[in-house]
């Protein structure tokens, strides 16, 4: 089996964490009664792979010229997703005046599960670099 590049093989295990992730997320809300696909579930994950994605592929395409900065550009990709989070996605879940758990697990689970998979992937990669 040839070596995949590092950028399709980070695309990869996002997509299919992100998919089974999302799969038995949907499966517990319905098993509560809770509404399958509210609170901006799959805005929630698609955002969150998109933004995930894009970071990585940045820091994979410019890990060379931003050596000593890598680590900078990683925390901003992570301000970013917060910025994200209180322009698309705060201002609905507290029309009601509180966030409960599902809508904070509706962002917050994809949220979680890519900075895990940004970060190990990242380690890699700096790894490789020294």
């Amino acid at each position: 089996m040839p070596k995949l590049n590092p950028i399709t093989l980070f695309l990869l295990i996002l997509v299919t964490l992100l998919g089974a992730s999302f799969f038995f997320h949907t499966i517990i809300l319905q098993n509560y009664s809770l509404p399958k696909y509210g609170d901006k579930i799959v805005l929630s994950y698609i955002i969150n792979f998109l933004v995930a994605s894009i970071i990585y592929m940045g820091l994979y395409r410019f890990r060379n010229k931003l050596k000593t900065q890598i680590g900078f550009v990683f925390m901003g990709g992570s301000f970013l997703k917060f910025i994200l989070f209180f322009i698309l996605f705060y201002p609905s879940y507290k029309t009601d005046g509180e966030m409960d758990s599902s809508e904070f697990a509706a962002f917050f689970v994809p949220y979680a599960i890519c900075l895990v998979v940004e970060t190990l992937f990242t380690a890699k990669m700096l790894q490789k670099m020294e």
